[in-house]
């Protein structure tokens, strides 16, 4: 029989973080870290898979993402806060290693958890993002480019507050599984650009997008537009 994957909230520096986790651990913990904008839910496959192979599969919702609490409003958002959290989780768990997979931003703490905690790492897996010791350059991106939209503050609020929740993440999963990365023309925003035709992914239903609407309802995207995008 499959294993369910439970819920709890661990007090970590400050805030109470949202971890989902399934499997014993027989033999070794692997930690999925999500990104934008995603959910603990992203990664609910594999960690079932994970557990059915005889590992431990945790996943957090990222602070201010989900079932986690949300930073205070004036605090900076920064990656060396998400590193520490991983740190924390671990240590919460009494866990000795782990290996970490990360997606889209989820990425970027994986790999810095790995270089600044060697001896707490088995191993890293990512997506979306490879790894580059290079600072970020963002000066051959076109203007409309998403992530140049979503790095001014308050464009992407504006642009995200005219419609309702579910709405946006039904747009953003729209755009971002098609072939062309959204970019916006002179005059338009990032969300102009979706046709409401268009249907989900084949892969992303109805049901997963209530589920990821009910969290983002509660977290709104204050938060998330900071990390990663500022």
């Amino acid at each position: 029989m499959a294993q369910e994957i439970e819920h709890t909230h661990l007090p970590i520096r400050g805030l109470n973080i949202h971890v989902a986790q399934v499997g014993k651990g027989e033999l070794g913990t692997v930690v999925f870290l999500h990104g934008f904008p995603e959910i603990w839910y992203s990664w609910r496959h594999q960690m079932l898979a994970v557990a059915a192979a005889g590992y431990r599969a945790i996943a957090p919702d990222c602070r201010g993402y989900g079932l986690s609490d949300q930073p205070p409003e004036n605090e900076e958002a920064s990656l060396d806060d998400l590193v520490a959290d991983v740190l924390a989780i671990l240590d919460a768990y009494s866990i000795p290693k782990a290996f970490l997979v990360g997606k889209d931003f989820g990425a970027m703490p994986a790999y810095e958890f790995a270089l600044q905690h060697p001896d707490r790492t088995c191993g890293v897996m990512c997506l979306g993002i490879p790894f580059n010791p290079a600072p970020m350059s963002f000066d051959t991106m076109p203007e409309g480019f998403y992530v140049l939209r979503w790095r001014e503050p308050g464009r992407a609020e504006a642009d995200f507050g005219r419609y309702d929740v579910r709405r946006v993440v039904r747009t953003i999963y729209v755009l971002f599984a098609g072939a062309e990365i959204p970019t916006a023309k002179e005059g338009q925003e990032i969300m102009d650009l979706a046709d409401l035709s268009t249907p989900l992914p084949e892969w992303f239903t109805e049901e997963d997008l209530d589920a990821y609407a009910k969290l983002y309802e509660k977290s709104g995207f204050r938060y998330p537009l900071q990390m990663p995008y500022r």
